[in-house]
């Protein structure tokens, strides 16, 4: 039941414990690899009218016809912008703009098929920008079907590509996954039957191949990929630097399935691509660089990692100087990699003065998720060494400040309530845990529903601290009640309900709860965590010797002593890793 400070304001994810890199700021995300439209000089035989979907409404629908382009005009147009739409892992897509400074044709030469397909993109991102949901999903549906009519009538070809690429990246920027997956599916039918000559078909598989990584669906984004890396080396030979964007999305996938090797190797070409067209010291090195680090941070190579990230860091101050917050941003970075050494001292001058080059700079504002982060970040190593009031109050300040700048009983200030209730338990301040706690999980309670999963992370950490003041009583029925949230949200052997069950047996043990029935729930915790998590986690380990232990209080001996054999088996593989 052990608890770890959490990295943001968003309760949905588990942390690993992993040192990772992180893409900070808006600057840096400007240069991360996105997709976008390129035109070739060459005009799309496409043309549209736009037809307003009510009659007082500004949006409109893209439709493809044989005659000349009719503009139904909307009550208002909207202006064409090449503004990008930002999304989740700070990827960012933009149907006017090209990586790396890489520039394209001007907006007033593009083609009114594209100009289109640009205002439609435009309209979408600002309605998402401004909250505005579900007017966004409507204009995503009016789009869809009409689309899917001209489809059904047989018309299949890049037009019809670019407009279902368009809506999928809306519903992605939306958060609607299964949405994009069938898209998606409509969308691999069509540009299979597509020769590599088509304009925009490049950048449409490139969105592919980063939407599909998105989904999880390794094999489809690399083939995505390889198909875009073919049709720009035939245009424009092996070292343009159109070839970065989805070099650099293979390098993502291949690292995510386990192909370090690969990926490392298309890191490097890009790289090589770079430094040929743009210099050893250029700021389009950074992204790459930083991908290269992390994934060799993943590998246990953090002395590799570490000259890559130097490299970033001399890059920013060569171009903005010692004290501009991009040399803050490589500091954290830099900071990670020390970590992963085992250099805690370092890494805590690191993070130390980025957060100082951050405030003398003015880079962000004081409340920035990266600023906060990166306190975040340096509190949990200060706890790691030993020096916990140290961590305190930085916590206490990321505390102060969300009240300050979003107000006392903001969502956001849970996560760091719940930070500082952790921090407390860990030097044995129950009480003052269990205050924080409540607080923090009153908050969550009159801002979401009764039965929203984000509820359960308070919940779970205050049964967890009312087991340690052996409330167990009050602790069970909260340990109950996160697991039925969380079957319902998660599903009966998701890892989160694995946790709650881990927690429920340990207070229900104390509460003298028959043994069969304790013994169903850590085997039920066993199964999800051997799926989840692996045979030879720690985690399964540690819930073996539970089991170990009930079958032996029970008498079960045929079925303990294989179990016995299996956990001494992973005790030692545990010792000799140490030992190593």
């Amino acid at each position: 039941m052990a608890t770890s400070l959490l990295h943001s304001p968003s309760f949905n994810n588990f942390r690993t414990g992993q040192v990772c890199l992180h893409m900070h700021s808006s600057q840096l995300q400007k240069s991360i690899a996105s997709s976008c439209f390129y035109l070739r000089n060459r005009k799309c035989n496409m043309k549209l009218y736009m037809v307003p979907i009510t009659s007082n409404s500004r949006h409109c629908v893209l439709r493809a016809t044989s005659g000349s382009l009719e503009v139904h005009g909307t009550q208002e147009q909207t202006q064409v912008s090449s503004g990008v739409l930002d999304r989740d892992n700070s990827q960012s897509f933009s149907r006017s703009e090209e990586l790396h400074g890489i520039s394209t044709l001007p907006l007033d030469d593009m083609n009114d098929f594209e100009r289109q397909l640009e205002e439609l993109f435009e309209e979408i991102k600002t309605m998402i920008r401004m909250g505005n949901k579900n007017e966004a999903l409507d204009l995503l549906k009016a789009n869809y079907e009409g689309v899917k009519e001209q489809m059904d009538a047989g018309s299949r070809g890049i037009e019809e590509a670019a407009i279902l690429d368009t809506i999928a990246l809306g519903y992605m920027a939306i958060g609607d996954f299964k949405m994009v997956g069938s898209l998606l599916d409509m969308l691999n039918e069509v540009v299979d039957g597509l020769k590599g000559d088509e304009p925009l078909l490049d950048s449409i598989l490139t969105h592919m191949g980063s939407m599909y990584s998105t989904l999880g669906k390794s094999e489809k984004s690399m083939l995505a990929y390889m198909r875009v890396l073919e049709i720009l080396e035939r245009v424009y030979g092996s070292d343009s630097t159109f070839l970065v964007t989805p070099l650099l999305g293979m390098a993502k996938v291949l690292g995510s399935v386990g192909k370090a090797t690969k990926a490392i190797e298309s890191y490097h070409r890009a790289i090589a691509i770079l430094e040929l067209s743009k210099g050893a010291e250029s700021e389009d090195l950074v992204v790459p660089l930083f991908g290269l680090g992390n994934l060799l941070i993943k590998e246990g190579r953090a002395s590799d990692a570490k000259n890559h990230i130097v490299r970033i860091l001399n890059i920013y101050k060569k171009l903005y100087g010692e004290n501009d917050g991009r040399v803050g941003i490589a500091m954290c970075s830099l900071a990670n990699v020390k970590c992963a050494e085992g250099n805690a001292d370092e890494a805590i001058n690191l993070y130390r003065s980025a957060l100082q080059v951050f405030k003398d700079s003015g880079f962000m504002e004081l409340d920035d998720n990266v600023m906060e982060k990166t306190r975040i970040d340096l509190a949990e190593l200060l706890h790691a060494v030993g020096r916990g009031e140290e961590g305190r109050e930085l916590l206490r300040e990321c505390l102060l400040i969300t009240e300050k700048y979003k107000g006392k009983e903001h969502p956001s200030s849970v996560a760091h309530l719940i930070n500082l209730a952790t921090s407390y338990s860990r030097s044995k301040d129950f009480v003052e845990a269990e205050r924080l706690l409540r607080t923090s999980l009153q908050i969550m309670m009159r801002t979401v529903g009764p039965d929203d999963q984000s509820i359960t992370f308070p919940m779970l950490h205050l049964a967890v601290i009312l087991y340690k003041l052996k409330q167990d009583e009050e602790a069970e029925q909260l340990a109950l009640e996160v697991l039925r949230i969380r079957e319902n949200a998660f599903g009966k052997e998701s890892l989160p309900v694995g946790e709650a069950l881990d927690c429920l047996v340990s207070i229900q043990t104390r509460l003298g709860k028959d043994d069969q029935e304790l013994l169903k729930l850590l085997q039920r915790v066993l199964r999800i965590q051997e799926r989840e998590l692996g045979n030879e986690s720690l985690e399964v380990t540690e819930t073996l010797k539970k089991i170990v232990f009930y079958l032996d209080k029970l008498g079960l001996k045929d079925e303990k002593f294989p179990l016995q054999r299996r956990l001494s088996q992973l005790r030692n593989r545990y010792k000799q890793t140490v030992q190593y």
